[in-house]
């Protein structure tokens, strides 16, 4: 039988094991104030069904979430990848917001391919405008969190992403990036700068070979919580080769058989108010059209 010529690059399309970067969790001391920001500024919708009340608020952006709940403010060190679908409304949002958020510290800056926010109690946001060449078909959604760690760690972030996570993981542009979903990463930007103590906040993840992960994790003592059947916790990175602390951020582990998983999200159109008004287009979609 002949060889069958291959025109596509299918290595391209290979996820590994991390399946789902689900939500961001950051602690929020003023609920009214998350909503500003994340609801009316950055234009994201709160999830109708779940956690609905004044303690805790869960915004979708796309197929991923932000979990609000109450508490001291939490500050994530580094920066969150927004794709939003229109910068001109976006910069209006932003405006308008003022009004609310006047004596925080909020604020935003356009930047040639970005809009860089911060949110009321400091932590960072790049909004960029839907781009298929770097963020594949996501008009909406996250495709990264960057985080900055020390000099002298991106290998050993790339080792443990790939040896223990056993997700793609490469240096690319001097940043680690680490493959977590369909167009979506975890990067890691090296910087001289202090960074606070880590405060608690976290991200979620499920992955692919759920016990898989936490046979490695826990050889080398690096389970922080046992949560339920479907759930597991770990906050330390490590270098594989020799153990070496490399950076803390709490990743909270799902599996597939999770009752969560891939629950579908519900995102609006910001464009759509009682004033300007298109019956049938309330609702977003996360990914372009169709060509």
């Amino acid at each position: 039988m002949s060889k069958v010529e291959c025109p596509w690059n299918r290595a391209a399309e290979s996820l590994g094991n991390s399946v789902e970067l689900q939500h961001v969790n950051l602690r929020v001391p003023d609920q009214r104030l998350a909503t500003a920001f994340y609801i009316s500024a950055l234009g994201l919708t709160r999830d109708p069904f779940l956690l609905t009340g004044v303690e805790n608020m869960w915004a979708n952006a796309g197929v991923s979430q932000f979990h609000l709940p109450h508490g001291q403010a939490q500050l994530l060190r580094g920066t969150i990848g927004l794709v939003l679908p229109d910068r001109a409304q976006l910069l209006h949002r932003l405006q308008t917001a003022r009004r609310w958020l006047e004596g925080t510290r909020y604020g935003f800056e356009e930047a040639a391919d970005h809009i860089a926010v911060t949110c009321p109690w400091g932590n960072r946001f790049r909004c960029h405008a839907p781009e298929a060449e770097r963020f594949g078909r996501i008009q909406l959604g996250i495709p990264y969190v960057e985080f900055d760690v020390a000099p002298g760690t991106l290998d050993g972030i790339v080792r443990f992403y790939r040896e223990i996570v056993q997700a793609p993981a490469r240096i690319e542009d001097g940043v680690a990036k680490a493959l977590v979903a369909p167009g979506q990463y975890l990067t890691f930007r090296e910087t001289d700068r202090p960074q606070p103590a880590y405060d608690g906040h976290h991200i979620q993840l499920a992955f692919v070979d759920f016990g898989g992960v936490h046979a490695r994790l826990s050889e080398r003592g690096l389970i922080s919580q046992e949560d339920s059947q479907f759930q597991y916790r770990f906050i330390r990175l490590v270098d594989p080769d020799n153990g070496r602390l490399l950076f803390e951020v709490e990743h909270e582990c799902r599996s597939m058989t999770h009752p969560l998983f891939m629950r579908r999200l519900v995102n609006r159109n910001p464009a759509v108010t009682n004033l300007v008004y298109a019956p049938g287009a309330e609702e977003l979609a996360w990914a372009m059209p169709p060509e």
